[in-house]
């Protein structure tokens, strides 16, 4: 069977009006490359030797941080970098979109290290390493997409070609936010959804039951920012977000759920919301 690769659909067909820029979506077609899409012909430089994406402070285009919605689902994009980890399916993008425009109005270049998200910040970095042979990449992270729900991020022809993964279409991948001053992803492992700040000294260990667990960061101080961003996204929480502590992470909880069916629920509109999904927790 002929290698596969994956739809991506101009912002300014199908969202424009929403976000006024270029995103990414991403559909799977048996036999072939998509509308035609795929990697070109001979490539202008050696693949190999393309270096990651240097992450530098950079300003975020505003206009990109609006709420969005596309194929029912609305988006909340982040307005600052912050904290972030989460694994699910890398898709790519190649010839059907070069020179095409972007999110952030720049040109789509399928032999840069580029990658587009549904939820962070435009421009910024995140490193994404393929989970089925470790191989990492650094990447700028300067369009909106993948839209389809198991897919969490679009990565440029090169991008995935050195990832391993061309001629499979997709793969899991873990995605990391890099923040200003990182050399790498950050180290808190973050499995992203809803949290506000704990409220002052609320450090809780002793209760049981279902809980969403949103986050999880080496330092405390790093844990109550990251809540208090996300509270404000999710008021629906409201006081059930804490703090727990175990294995010398501060992690961000929501609960306790009388059921996992009730967890489920609210990890389901957090995802529906804001584009990340929770872990639930039986603790």
């Amino acid at each position: 069977m002929a290698p596969r690769a994956v739809l991506k659909s101009s912002i300014a067909v199908c969202v424009a009006a929403l976000i006024a820029a270029g995103c990414g979506s991403a559909s799977r077609n048996s036999g072939g490359y998509y509308l035609d899409d795929g990697p070109g012909g001979r490539p202008p430089i050696d693949l190999d030797r393309v270096p990651d994406a240097t992450p530098r402070a950079e300003p975020i285009k505003q206009a990109t941080t609006r709420p969005y919605t596309v194929l029912g689902r609305t988006y909340l994009p982040f307005a600052a970098p912050q904290p972030y980890r989460a694994r699910g399916v890398a898709s790519w993008y190649g010839k059907r979109y070069h020179g095409q425009s972007t999110a952030t109005g720049e040109i789509y270049d399928m032999y840069a290290m580029t990658a587009a998200h549904t939820v962070l910040p435009l421009p910024s970095y995140a490193k994404v390493t393929n989970l089925s042979n470790g191989r990492s990449v650094i990447v700028r992270v300067n369009d909106r997409g993948p839209f389809l729900e198991e897919r969490i991020i679009d990565l440029s022809y090169v991008a995935a070609y050195k990832l391993g993964f061309i001629n499979d279409g997709s793969t899991m991948v873990e995605v990391e936010a890099i923040l200003p001053g990182d050399t790498a992803a950050p180290s808190a492992p973050v499995i992203l959804a809803t949290e506000p700040p704990p409220r002052a000294g609320s450090l809780e260990t002793g209760e049981s039951g279902f809980f969403l667990q949103l986050g999880a960061f080496s330092l405390r101080d790093n844990a109550q920012a990251f809540a208090h961003r996300m509270r404000s996204d999710a008021t629906w929480m409201g006081d059930s977000i804490h703090l727990y502590k175990s294995a010398n992470l501060y992690r961000v909880h929501a609960g306790p759920y009388d059921s996992r069916a009730a967890a489920d629920r609210d990890a389901s509109r957090v995802y529906r919301m804001l584009g990340i999904s929770p872990l639930v927790i039986d603790r």
